[in-house]
């Protein structure tokens, strides 16, 4: 199996998270994990806020944006990565509500070329004394806008 190569993957929008896959990421077929990609997504996206000054220091009463939960994750795999090194995961936002918004990834080469898995995950911002859902600040929001799709 080979992995798909899209014509032209729209990278007009969102950004290009290098990641790294190590040799115990691989699975006993010597394959990527298929658990692994949502870890790799996950670290993807911390990389991204923290380069926008949001980071989570272990408090949730401080936490604001970052008190939040999964809803619903999607993932497809397109091809195995079968070998540690270099890649990327290319994250964007599709939609930002009141208190959940849905973002996009790709799990792809180091230049975004190839793409390996693609999905979306659903998250919603919590209270953190309540657990309840709560609104995203303004100033998440902002920086949420800069990473949105164009609306086909």
């Amino acid at each position: 199996m080979t992995a798909e190569v899209l014509a032209s993957p729209d990278r007009s929008y969102g950004q290009l998270v290098p990641v790294t896959v190590h040799f115990d990421d691989l699975d006993a077929l010597g394959l990527l994990h298929n658990a692994r990609y949502p870890v790799m997504v996950e670290r993807a996206w911390t990389a991204l806020w923290a380069e926008r000054g949001l980071v989570f220091e272990g408090d949730w009463e401080a936490a604001g944006d970052f008190c939040n939960a999964v809803k619903e994750l999607r993932i497809t795999y397109d091809a195995p990565v079968s070998r540690p090194g270099a890649y990327a995961v290319h994250l964007w936002l599709d939609r930002v509500g009141t208190t959940g918004l849905t973002y996009g990834f790709r799990f792809c080469s180091a230049d975004g070329a190839t793409t390996y898995a693609r999905g979306t995950r659903v998250l919603v911002r919590l209270d953190p004394a309540t657990l309840r859902p709560a609104p995203w600040s303004e100033p998440f929001r902002t920086l949420g806008r800069e990473l949105l799709r164009p609306r086909d």
